[in-house]
């Protein structure tokens, strides 16, 4: 184990560089299968990846094997309206954050049954992040372009227990790995604003590690309806030293909490549909859930109560069908919603992680191969989502407002076999 912090760093680089901004900085779903159902899982194990959405459906899916890739093109901008900082001019205009825009995205998952009652398994995959990459420099913010790149990488163990032959419970540590990087934000790296200046900005990436628990139940209440419910503690994580000038608590970003409650119900022999609501608890971590007003309370960058993205709770709504068109091939679809995260009078800071989507449709189909081998593609397009700000550019920065705007699209292929 001598060798796992350095490869952890080089899994994150691999599993999870992305810019995954759905539900909030949270992923859609979990595997391709799901993905193309809206990223309904809590009650409807597919495959492997099951235990990343409910770690009880370990026990269903039995022993196996997935591997998938899925491409994402995030496309986000920021308009400034309104500023005016006398001699010094005016940020007014619009700023295009997609230098990058293509993410790979891979995900790996093996479950095995070891006895009748018992089965463990691994994932590895991404569990959300955000990235920004500003084509040229934002003067409100700093004198070089800005950008952040948050990446997080989650391998988590899972053991699943089958309590009666229609109930089963799972578990899983979740461990996570954390790599971070900001640009271009100068104007905030001095004593006026922060706790600890040179900790704020263009330091290069910095790590995290950290730790918590996922819990899960699936039920099979009658013959065509299960129902699931799963929980998930707030993760634990290290903290980023390089930027502990930024985020509050002196660079602590653990990863929220979120749980949540599913159905799935075989409406006909060929027919499945199923629904999700997941909640997550953004506002519980300092760094993504206080306000800016933070500071102008005499709460510098970095300090105990310093200001961050002043992001709202999000509730996610999922619902999808899958139908079996022969034995050979089963189609997808859904739509998930999520709540907005992000307020009209918060969004000068989230410039930086402009997670504004809510609606998301999704297709997908897995097609049995003639070696009983399993090829899924899902696609899921993110509509065009506006913030425009309300009194979000406080007047010490020149008053006016800033507008965040960002729509998205993915494709998933998935490969996986039964063992």
């Amino acid at each position: 184990m001598k060798n796992t912090p350095k490869l952890l760093p080089l899994l994150a680089i691999v599993a999870s560089t992305n810019a995954f901004a759905t539900d909030g900085y949270f992923v859609h779903g979990y595997g391709v299968q799901s993905q193309g159902m809206g990223g309904v899982g809590i009650a409807l194990p597919q495959d492997a990846l099951t235990t990343a959405a409910n770690p009880a459906g370990l026990g269903l899916v039995g022993d196996r094997v997935d591997f998938g890739m899925t491409w994402f093109r995030p496309i986000r901008e920021s308009e400034i309206s309104g500023n005016d900082m006398g001699p010094f001019g005016s940020a007014d205009g619009t700023y295009d954050a997609n230098n990058t825009k293509n993410f790979a995205i891979p995900e790996f998952a093996y479950s095995r049954v070891i006895t009748p009652e018992v089965s463990l398994g691994i994932t590895v995959h991404g569990h959300g992040g955000m990235n920004t990459d500003y084509k040229k420099t934002i003067p409100l913010l700093g004198n070089t372009p800005a950008g952040i790149d948050m990446a997080q990488l989650f391998i988590t163990p899972t053991v699943a227990w089958k309590i009666t032959p229609n109930q089963t419970i799972g578990a899983t540590l979740n461990l996570a790995y954390q790599r971070f990087e900001v640009k271009g934000l100068q104007n905030f790296d001095n004593p006026f604003f922060t706790k600890h200046p040179g900790k704020v900005t263009n330091n290069g990436h910095d790590s995290s590690y950290g730790a918590g628990v996922h819990i899960g139940w699936i039920g099979q209440v009658s013959d065509n309806v299960t129902l699931g419910a799963t929980y998930q503690s707030k993760t634990y994580m290290s903290k980023f030293d390089k930027y502990k000038g930024l985020f509050a608590e002196g660079g602590d970003f653990d990863i929220p909490a979120s749980y949540g409650v599913g159905i799935a119900v075989k409406a006909m022999p060929a027919l499945t549909v199923a629904a999700d609501i997941q909640r997550i608890e953004y506002s519980e971590v300092d760094a993504v859930g206080n306000s800016i007003n933070n500071l102008f309370k005499g709460n510098l960058l970095g300090s105990n109560k310093g200001p961050g993205f002043a992001w709202r709770d999000v509730t996610a709504v999922k619902v999808g069908a899958s139908y079996a068109w022969n034995e050979n091939l089963t189609v997808r679809t859904g739509y998930n919603h999520s709540s907005q995260p992000i307020r009209k009078s918060e969004t000068l800071l989230n410039i930086l992680a402009p997670g504004v989507v809510q609606d998301h449709v999704t297709l997908g189909a897995t097609w049995i191969l003639p070696n009983k081998s399993e090829l899924s593609l899902a696609y899921m397009h993110a509509f065009e989502e506006k913030v425009r700000g309300s009194g979000s550019i406080p007047a010490g920065f020149g008053g006016g407002n800033a507008n965040l705007k960002m729509y998205q699209d993915s494709l998933g292929i998935a490969y996986g076999w039964q063992l």
